[in-house]
């Protein structure tokens, strides 16, 4: 293992084994393809001595992580508390007790509350524990709870009285952690994973108080693009079954107060048409990107033939993108994204405008809260922004009225967004296109000598929300500047925005991250020696993809889960996930997707030179992102680079996808990626 030595510690090296990979007559040379071996000793050896590498480095940065986690403690409320909901009727609130992990569920009744579920006695004697959903029946009697406790996303299903708080011997394992009731109080569906590739693709019937063996296959989705959903309309008429895929889409409904009834097809499904429905006792409101990019609202009084049969209510356009909506008794609220920022918009049933709730901040986050109530004459929604905390408000429908619900305090009463400013700007990529980049610093911070940590995820059309973050001060108040990058992949200015990154457009995600670094460099946002990058899964992918790309414009970057072994794991069907993401990167089993995607992939194009230090984190039971990638990409990087900053990988032997569970263990690992930044910044305090 011994290779160079780091103070005293000896950086780890990996054996190499070579395994020829050949594919459209062109040859891959991969000398740690041996390390997806799970569980092997080579493997479990090599990642101790990874893990004991990482632990000596990080030595020397305990004070500044416990200072870190000091400052997080002193600003966040120990005994933190969620915005009161409704679910059934019922008014619920979530709480953090001080010195528990896991958060205490209370339900309230005449204002009283009362502990109604406690995660931390269900996580006790577990080294992971994830509450993935809980849902009362209908009648409010029995809760149904679907835990993970190994981390690998695979969810049990269980059963409680809540009259006598005991369980019922009911149980269903490696379900997707999502759960319908239907209206007889006894009956639910929940849906099952391929134990292999851990696609969603079956829908299960179970009634209590039979065995789970029993339990009837109500649909099975055999096309391997396609995964399965569940979910119930607010109206709780139907059950829904959506299959989908990243570009397809097709619902099936049950009537449920006939949940024996098998289900019947919405709108067949079409290639390219991506539809959701909303149920109303007048019909159902259909949204739809049938010839419509950025998507329409349409009606139908009964199950229609085709699109083209429906009624337009909210016609398409261009410049708007119609991301939700929520189809209530009286009204019509849309969740729309005009250049970058959200509305929430409201019409009546018809669909003529009523207004919209909007925003004086340059860049915020706002979306619908948790609405319940089909009959409710207010709707909750969420507002913050990058230097404002949360806040939940009610909004009267009739009288336009907004009162504030809730507002999550800062136990550090020393703390005022006017200290710190944020500001959204245009960066220009290579092709012209302006790149909208969010930033945020504390007043004060002389910009152009300061660093800079910058974010971004671009994929999936997921688009990075500007909220607030009470740990990010941290780096704040130390003068770095945070910047979160809108490129292309997102959904940030809409359909096309996201189809302009992915696919054969895939690389625009990445130079457009460059260029928005390489542009908050030039016009004096900071420090151009000084930028720092960071992101998470596909974002971890980007990480990899611009370190290779650009590895000067660096001085740090953090890549968590990163998925960067991008042509062999598309290639592996049987590696969870792979088919279903043919839509997203290409089908590498087709000859131009496979050399673009080895343009790119970051494993594959690992050169002899410099690169910045780098901070590499995964999750031994990850089900999304497979261990061995990070850990191939690390051994081969170690192999190949040409010079000596910090290379430190850490495995969470504990953890899956989304790291470690429990508040404590996540703030340990915000604390370990700021002090690795801090400390490259020479700042130890």
């Amino acid at each position: 293992m011994a290779q160079k030595a780091t103070d005293t510690w000896v950086e780890p090296k990996a054996a190499k084994n070579t395994t020829e990979l050949i594919k459209h007559d062109h040859t891959r040379i991969d000398d740690y393809f041996w390390m997806n071996q799970r569980d092997s000793k080579e493997v479990l050896d090599y990642l101790t001595a990874e893990n004991t590498y990482t632990e000596a480095y990080f030595n020397k940065t305990q004070q500044l992580q416990t200072t870190l986690l000091n400052e997080f403690e002193a600003r966040i409320n120990p005994n933190d508390v969620s915005a009161p909901f409704f679910l059934n009727g019922i008014k619920y609130q979530t709480k953090s007790v001080e010195g528990k992990d896991y958060q205490e569920i209370y339900r309230f009744e005449d204002e009283k509350s009362t502990l109604f579920f406690d995660e931390n006695e269900r996580s006790k004697g577990k080294s992971f524990y994830e509450l993935s959903e809980w849902m009362p029946s209908p009648n409010n009697e029995l809760l149904a709870v679907c835990e993970d406790f190994v981390g690998r996303r695979k969810y049990q299903v269980t059963f409680r009285s809540n009259k006598n708080n005991t369980y019922l011997k009911d149980k269903i394992i490696d379900t997707d952690g999502t759960l319908v009731w239907a209206n007889d109080n006894k009956t639910v569906f929940y849906v099952k994973k391929d134990p292999q590739t851990l696609r969603e693709f079956q829908v299960y019937e179970h009634v209590l108080g039979t065995k789970s063996s029993e339990d009837v296959l109500v649909y099975q989705e055999d096309d391997e693009r396609f995964s399965v959903h569940i979910t119930k309309t607010l109206t709780d008429n139907f059950i829904v079954i959506y299959s989908f895929s990243s570009t397809t889409s097709e619902a099936s409904i049950i009537d449920a107060n006939h949940p024996s009834e098998k289900p019947v097809v919405f709108l067949k499904r079409e290639q390219g048409h991506l539809y959701s429905l909303f149920h109303h006792t007048n019909g159902f409101y259909i949204l739809s990107n049938k010839n419509a990019k950025n998507n329409q609202l349409v009606f139908s009084a009964s199950k229609p033939n085709a699109i083209e049969d429906c009624q337009v209510i909210i016609a398409h356009n261009d410049d708007v993108l119609i991301e939700n909506c929520l189809v209530l008794e009286q009204k019509l609220i849309a969740e729309i994204r005009t250049n970058g920022l959200k509305k929430i918009s409201l019409f009546d049933l018809k669909g003529k405008s009523e207004g919209a709730i909007e925003f004086k901040e340059e860049t915020y986050y706002t979306g619908l809260s948790l609405n319940d109530d089909f009959k409710a004459k207010e709707v909750y929604y969420v507002y913050n922004s990058l230097t404002t905390p949360s806040s939940v408000y009610a909004y009267d429908l009739n009288s336009k009225k907004q009162n504030l619900f809730f507002r999550r305090e800062l136990l550090d009463k020393s703390f005022s967004p006017d200290d710190y400013v944020s500001e959204r700007i245009w960066a220009t990529a290579n092709d012209g296109t302006k790149i909208p980049v969010s930033i945020v610093y504390k007043k004060g911070t002389v910009l152009e000598k300061a660093p800079l940590l910058l974010y971004a995820y671009g994929s999936y059309g997921y688009t990075t929300p500007d909220v607030f973050s009470a740990t990010r001060l941290s780096l704040l108040d130390r003068g770095v500047v945070y910047a979160i990058a809108h490129i292309r992949g997102s959904k940030y200015m809409g359909e096309k925005w996201y189809e302009d990154g992915k696919m054969m457009k895939k690389v625009n995600t990445f130079t457009d991250f460059i260029n928005a670094a390489e542009y908050l460099g030039m016009k004096g946002y900071c420090d151009k020696n000084r930028i720092y990058a960071q992101g998470g899964s596909a974002g971890g992918l980007l990480m990899g993809a611009v370190t290779n790309m650009a590895p000067y414009l660096w001085k740090g970057v953090i890549a968590q889960v990163p998925f960067v072994d991008v042509v062999s794991t598309m290639l592996d069907e049987s590696i969870p996930l792979t088919v279903g993401e043919y839509e997203e990167w290409g089908n590498p089993n087709e000859v131009d997707a496979y050399f673009y995607m080895l343009n790119y992939s970051p494993y594959d194009n690992v050169k002899r030179m410099d690169y910045p230090a780098l901070l590499v984190t995964t999750g031994y039971h990850d089900s999304q992102v497979q261990y061995w990638e990070p850990m191939k990409w690390v051994a081969k990087l170690r192999e190949y680079r040409t010079n000596d900053k910090p290379l430190i990988f850490d495995c969470n032997m504990d953890a899956g996808h989304g790291g470690g569970s429990g508040r404590t263990n996540e703030r340990k690992e915000i604390a370990k990626e700021y002090a690795f930044i801090l400390q490259l910044e020479g700042i130890e305090k």
